[in-house]
């Protein structure tokens, strides 16, 4: 028998458990878990003393594209991507301009498909006004889902209001992505803080109430209509209790700064470097986000990559943009969990893998399984880096968390069987497709 590509001693983080066991490729899928000692192939990858995942998933991330590429782009974004060991991103549709409509939906779909160093799926943005052409715009190449600001969020992009939730959520079928923070609550409490007070204070004003707010509306409307809800980096202990009592309807993500990073610290030695949305909040709602995990709860974990210049950053609150870097580091900082005992890699595979391929109904994505894509990650769980600013590829060129050290890295990123990172260094030209959905 002979394959296009065979990786052979590594151990395969499979559906059920972890198996020593060597991988065939033939056409950029997987075509046998299990290759005869005789098998021959033009590539062989010898992962001995690797852990070999499906390809990981990044489903949250802001490229930037269009808008301003010394920021981001989706080249530059999907390479950090690779090097950080994702497979596929998918992507958000805040950008300049935003992604609403056929124009921009046939724009987005061309250039990523020839740009991307990724496989690439991105969310198309609701607006009042795209409203009823929802359910045609939710099923066309490379679309995950839809997705609805009902806060923090500006202009036609931004639905706060009840009436126009319910009228997205009946113009089609699909799982709806919310961003889920109470815009009303938001806007009454802002004249109580002044510019130049300390960045703690934005999980101060972006406070748990308008969190659990906005996502006991948004189940509330799912209820009436029957539309199932992704609710996206969820942050508070209150909306991981509440939303329990909701999985016949609701998926819920939850972010890896969430997991990783604690308030008020974070805002003392980070200052803007830590101002995001959903804030980083105190250690009671990081222990209830691990709570969660371990029990089943959180079905995706993400980056929400949002990167703004170091300038930026920089400013006083509130005039430091809200957004974090975060595709490129978020799998050693979660291999780094599973080494400290938080979670397991199995674990690890289900939030980043099955997960987001469940949740979205992704086609030939999630996990090691012949006739799968051939997309692996494969990590070293015993390799000690420190993850620091001057490896990130994204233009804006800094990490929340430089200088940290981490056990555990990605050693190669493969897509639909080629080798597209080895040891931190990016092989050949973009090669992403449109990731591919059943609806």
């Amino acid at each position: 028998m002979r394959y296009d590509l065979i990786i052979r001693n590594g151990v395969c983080v499979l559906p059920w458990g972890e198996v020593r066991t060597d991988v065939g490729v033939r056409d950029g899928r997987i075509a046998t878990l299990g290759v005869d000692g005789r098998a021959e192939a033009a590539e062989t990858l010898d992962a001995t003393g690797l852990h070999v995942l499906p390809g990981l998933i990044d489903a949250h991330v802001h490229l930037r594209d269009p808008g301003d590429a010394t920021i981001e782009s989706i080249p530059t974004g999907t390479r950090a991507a690779v090097l950080g060991g994702i497979t596929t991103v998918f992507d958000m549709p805040n950008t300049c301009p935003a992604i609403t409509d056929a124009g921009t939906l046939a724009w987005k779909q061309e250039y990523a498909a020839r740009e991307s160093y990724t496989d690439f799926a991105f969310y198309v943005g609701a607006t009042r006004s795209n409203t009823p052409d929802l359910a045609e715009y939710e099923t066309q190449a490379g679309v995950c889902a839809v997705k609805l600001f009902a806060g923090s969020s500006t202009g036609d992009l931004m639905i706060e209001d009840d009436a126009g939730i319910e009228a997205v959520m009946r113009s089609g079928r699909r799982r709806i992505a919310f961003h889920s923070e109470d815009e009303y609550r938001l806007q009454e409490r802002r004249p109580l803080f002044t510019t130049g007070m300390p960045y703690d204070t934005h999980r101060i004003w972006r406070d748990e109430e308008c969190a659990a707010l906005g996502t006991r509306r948004i189940m509330a409307l799912a209820r009436l209509t029957g539309r199932a809800a992704h609710i996206l980096h969820v942050s508070t202990a209150e909306e991981l209790d509440y939303l329990a009592d909701y999985r016949d309807l609701a998926t819920v993500e939850v972010l890896v700064n969430h997991l990783t990073q604690v308030a008020p610290d974070c805002y003392e030695r980070l200052g803007g470097l830590a101002v995001m949305n959903p804030p980083i909040r105190d250690r009671r709602h990081y222990e209830a986000s691990w709570a969660a995990i371990r029990d089943g709860r959180v079905d995706t974990v993400s980056s929400d990559h949002a990167p703004h210049p170091m300038a930026a950053k920089l400013k006083p609150w509130p005039e430091c943009p809200a957004g974090l870097t975060g595709v490129q580091t978020i799998v050693p900082v979660m291999l780094d969990h599973v080494n400290a005992g938080r979670l397991s890699l199995s674990r690890l595979v289900d939030l980043m893998a099955a997960g987001p391929a469940r949740v979205y109904n992704m086609v030939g994505k999630g996990r090691l399984a012949v006739g799968n894509d051939a997309d692996f990650t494969l990590v070293d769980m015993q390799a000690r880096r420190t993850i620091s600013n001057d490896r990130i590829a994204t233009p804006a060129g800094w990490t929340p968390f430089d200088g940290m050290a981490v056990t555990g890295w990605p050693i190669a990123t493969i897509l639909r069987g080629t080798t597209v990172m080895r040891e931190d260094t990016v092989l050949g030209p973009p090669s992403g497709r449109l990731a591919r959905f059943a609806w």
